[in-house]
């Protein structure tokens, strides 16, 4: 288990640095100014390139930016948005802000989807099947934002319980819209997955096998059927996990949250591209991806012991 632990670490760090190589050299060549030209004349603009080093060759600035970020953390400062002002004080609040968010729309998706995905899958073909079907297919088909500005209208402008925009002197009850609103889609998605996985196990010879030798009810389920079912689920929660993390791009520009997401759109749509803040954000989002996706790797270890053993045979 532990040769299995170790090569999967060092896939996921040699997959990251050539992440973070890719990702410099495409937002090196990008067209267009990062600096604001509407504020900065060409004068300027050359002496703030020369003091960045923009000039240097390629491998310079790379190596420069990747000593500066693994001795130091400096993911170096912003030439727009937020302009000279380091970037990793910006994204610590964004991050802080749609991880707390993120979180708890992970955590309400991934419970309230597991529990209808059992449901629907013990009373297959009852009411409660068709349901859990529809709500999936709904939650799936439309869009998180469509549901924020639902639940915006209804709870904020209609009844006043809520607030309209996020306030983060008020960070409990304007958590409230976004996260049920992005933790739609992976409720619906986990439900599908879970109810699926669930009939495809209970049909299967084992667990006939085993109520054949008298096993039944709460015993059956958690012992063969769930867990044996959790295994293609962790696989699909693992994405949207990160994309729950990162902060849904469209509902924290709507609903007004300084998260990752929000960070993102305006290092694209200010005065200039911000290059800086889109590569930090782009590392930022590859190292969520494979950190995650590393996890369930292991995760496949302790729910599946066939990996196990083929990791004490030379991980075949």
């Amino acid at each position: 288990m532990l040769k299995y632990i170790l090569k999967r670490v060092g896939l996921a760090l040699l997959t990251l640095f050539v992440i973070v190589l890719l990702l410099f050299i495409l937002v090196r060549i990008m067209p267009g100014n990062p600096f604001p030209s509407e504020r900065m004349n060409d004068q300027q603009i050359a002496m703030k390139r020369a003091e960045m080093g923009l000039d240097d060759p390629m491998f310079v600035q790379f190596g420069r930016y990747l000593y500066k970020l693994l001795i130091h953390g400096d993911f170096g400062n912003g030439t727009s948005l937020y302009y000279g002002a380091p970037i990793g004080s910006v994204m610590t609040t964004c991050i802080k802000n749609s991880f707390r968010i993120g979180g708890m729309a992970v955590l309400l998706g991934s419970f309230v989807g597991l529990l209808l995905g059992i449901c629907a899958a013990l009373n297959r073909g009852k009411f409660l099947d068709g349901f859990c079907t529809v709500f999936s297919i709904l939650g799936v088909c439309v869009p998180s934002y469509v549901f924020l500005i639902f639940l915006q209208y209804n709870l904020a402008s209609q009844t006043k319980l809520l607030p309209y925009f996020f306030d983060e002197a008020r960070f409990m009850q304007s958590s409230v819209i976004p996260v049920i609103s992005m933790s739609l889609f992976t409720m619906s998605t986990i439900a599908r997955f879970t109810r699926n996985e669930m009939v495809d196990v209970i049909d299967s010879d084992y667990v006939h096998l085993a109520e054949a030798k008298g096993m039944y009810g709460s015993r059956l389920i958690t012992k063969h059927v769930l867990r044996n079912a959790l295994i293609p689920i962790v696989t699909v929660l693992a994405p949207l996990i990160v994309d729950l993390l990162t902060g849904a791009l469209v509902v924290e520009k709507i609903y007004g949250i300084n998260g990752i997401g929000k960070l993102m759109v305006d290092s694209i749509a200010g005065e200039g591209v911000d290059y800086n803040y889109v590569l930090a954000l782009g590392i930022l989002y590859s190292s969520l991806y494979i950190g995650i996706m590393m996890v369930v790797d292991i995760l496949y270890g302790v729910l599946d012991p066939r990996i196990r053993v083929s990791a004490k045979g030379g991980d075949r």
